[in-house]
């Protein structure tokens, strides 16, 4: 790392033990503590944001410095961080949510006063932003493994952090049980990577890809998907995430959801494209189909969910699905020598990861306002409160348009990216495999339709018609902080889908680093205004020129009223009714009813299950209460996880023998044991 840059670097992380210290250390004070806490929190990330932009301006990532940042007692025991592009990249994506979480958090923590320890959670938050920056940093893999530790242990007090609740003891055991399994399988991974390479670096790993045996190289590549795959929350070990997501407070939920499954896409994008060596063509069609497979079914769950916080969550499995899709084209490409579509592909998917991060830290800061404000997440009670939170609903639009793929925010550019990428891949091989890319394509369309109609209904539902509640009714307009925090991921929206041909500079020092070949220049057309396929048959787009379309429209409809109904006279009447004596919220339409024709489609999927009970007083033709209950089926939770813990159970209970309580049967184990052990030894 260059000096600057490494003193910036220093001074972030400073700045997070500064923030974790100081909310600690004044957290009976809670109104400092908030202060102290998320403020220096919000400093850290904005140094992190100059660190990793001015980095990857400079392509100053092209070049790998190590630097020890501490030697243990342990002989051959260090800990090192290093820095380079694609290091610079995903401390860009924790340092902008970062920032923005900790602004918001500053009027959030707010609504812990008197009841939870706000220190505690400031603390804990720049603890969080701490692991995780030096998980992306870290330079050998005593480094990693221990920041990635801490990560996990970190986040599950998180998310246990109002533990009152039986549901969210529930959600922090099951989180805290993925976790290690993830752990140990990324452990393992590392262990056959250290084997090979003969020591414990990065470095070294770099080196020894080409070198590994076959078998070697798929048990590695097994491992790490099945370990980073599960903090990722790829299907079908995503179990954790739509249950853990949820309890956790809105702002932890944004930060797990923007940031830390992230690092399982770090954790890919660095083993599969730099130390296992040369990619295998299953490598790459396995990740493909795993992404296809978790964008699908990851928006159908969620097109059935009433819970907003548990409907972005099964979001974010829809779009860490759509980045692998990405990745693992890639991967196939760089097997058949199509190293510019490889780039292209690569492209795709880190623009998409940073993209997932803004738009769904957004949604969820908004989710956190709307729950802040009427004590409750089911949307069936909700209602009307674009009227009562305007800020608020603007910006969770503007985030509901960009997960959903429109034109022109930054959702629609890195799917346009993702698709152009998808359809060139059908000419780059001649063996059946190639069928895998027109279908991601179209699978990937029909992901974008569904995302549109979940949020058509997520928002509407949420913010439009009449309050369902006295809680909706009474609700109010989130704090000053609260609507900072979700303008600055607004604008970062903004800015992504206006100008992709800015930020795509900053991607060619990885995919230099990754692939040999930097694109920025081949993606560009009309000095930056319109984004192209990097063949010549490829498509081409401008959101900024859309977005100037609009503007140059806009005045039409203004001169045609200023012309024709400026003096016309204007009557405010009742909404039509249909003959009633007025409109009421039992006659809206509900979350239920909106997902229905899709809960019938796929049926087989969902296996729906309703209860209906009637309540009559004099006829049996009309009733006076009507009572409705609708249970959808999770396939993974109840055909696979579940068998898995009850066989898991029984076997448990049959073990209890052993424990005899018995000396002798005590030493018989040991002998028996250190028999297997000299025995394999031999």
């Amino acid at each position: 790392m260059m000096e600057s840059s490494a003193i910036l670097l220093t001074f972030t992380l400073w700045v997070y033990v500064a923030g974790m210290a100081g909310a600690l250390l004044f957290q009976r004070a809670e109104r400092l503590a908030n202060a102290i806490g998320f403020g220096l929190a919000a400093l850290g990330g904005a140094c992190g944001v100059v660190f990793s932009v001015s980095s990857l301006a400079a392509g100053q990532g092209m070049t790998i410095t190590p630097v020890t940042l501490w030697s243990g007692p342990i002989p051959g025991v260090r800990f090192v961080v290093e820095a380079d592009a694609l290091s610079c990249f995903f401390v860009l994506v924790v340092s902008l949510v970062g920032l923005a979480i900790s602004v918001f958090s500053l009027g959030y923590a707010r609504t812990y006063y008197g009841r939870k320890n706000v220190g505690v959670m400031a603390g804990v938050f720049n603890a969080l932003l701490l692991v995780t920056t030096l998980v992306f940093i870290a330079g050998n893999l005593w480094m990693f493994l221990i920041a990635w530790e801490l990560m996990a242990l970190l986040a599950y007090g998180m998310v246990s952090f109002e533990h009152e609740d039986r549901e969210t003891r529930q959600a922090g055991v099951l989180y805290f049980i993925m976790s290690h399994l993830d752990a140990a399988c990324v452990l393992l991974g590392f262990l056959v990577l250290a084997q090979a390479a003969g020591g414990f670096s990065f470095a070294s790993f770099r080196s020894i890809g080409a070198n590994l045996s076959p078998q070697q190289r798929d048990i590695a590549f097994v491992l790490f998907v099945l370990g980073f795959g599960i903090k990722a929350g790829i299907v079908p070990l995503h179990i954790w995430l739509p249950v853990a997501h949820p309890v956790a407070p809105s702002n932890i939920s944004a930060l797990m959801s923007g940031v830390l499954i992230k690092t399982g896409i770090y954790g890919l994008v660095r083993v599969c494209f730099e130390f296992l060596g040369p990619p295998l063509m299953w490598w790459g069609a396995s990740l493909l189909a795993v992404g296809t497979v978790s964008a699908v079914l990851g928006v159908l769950y969620a097109l059935m969910e009433h819970d907003l916080k548990r409907l972005l969550a099964y979001h974010s499995i829809e779009n860490i699905g759509i980045i692998l899709m990405g990745l693992g084209a890639s991967l196939m490409f760089l097997h058949t020598g199509h190293a510019v579509l490889a780039s292209l592909a690569l492209i795709a998917g880190l623009y998409h990861t940073i993209n997932h991060a803004t738009f769904k830290a957004l949604l969820f800061l908004g989710a956190g306002a709307v729950l802040h404000a009427t004590h409750t997440r089911n949307m069936e009670e909700m209602g009307g409160l674009a009227k009562r939170m305007r800020w608020t609903a603007l910006f969770f639009l503007v985030g509901a348009v960009a997960i959903s793929a429109l034109p022109p925010l930054n959702g629609f550019v890195s799917e346009w990216l993702t698709y152009q990428s998808l359809l060139h891949g059908f000419g780059t091989t001649t063996s059946l495999v190639r069928l895998m890319f027109p279908l991601g394509g179209a699978m990937l369309a029909l992901t974008g339709a569904l995302a549109a109609a979940c949020f058509v209904k997520a928002f509407g539902i949420t913010f439009l018609a009449q309050p369902r509640s006295d809680h909706a009714r009474d609700a109010h307009e989130a704090s000053l902080p609260m609507l900072v925090g979700q303008g600055i991921l607004t604008a970062a929206c903004v800015f992504l889908g206006l100008f992709p041909t800015v930020f795509l500079k900053l991607l060619d020092p990885i995919t230099l680093q990754l692939t040999g070949h930097q694109l920025s220049q081949q993606l560009t057309m009309a000095n930056g205004l319109v984004l192209s396929g990097v063949a010549a048959q490829g498509g081409t787009v401008s959101t900024l020129g859309i977005m100037l379309m609009f503007g140059c429209l806009l005045p039409v409809p203004l001169a045609l009223w200023a012309v024709f109904a400026r003096k016309a006279r204007t009557r405010i009447a009742p909404t039509w009714d249909c003959g009633q004596r007025g409109l009421t919220p039992h006659m809206e339409y509900t979350a239920t009813g909106f997902s229905k024709p899709l809960r019938m489609i796929f049926k087989a999927l969902f296996r729906p299950r309703r209860e209906v009970q009637r309540e009559y007083d004099f006829s049996p033709y009309f009733a006076t209460t009507l009572r409705f209950e609708s249970h959808m089926e999770e396939v993974f939770l109840t055909r696979i996880y579940r068998p898995v813990n009850y066989g898991l159970l029984r076997l448990s209970r049959r073990l209890r023998a052993l424990q005899a309580g018995s000396l002798q049967a005590y030493l018989i184990y040991i002998f028996v044991t250190l028999v297997a052990l000299l025995l394999f030894a031999l």
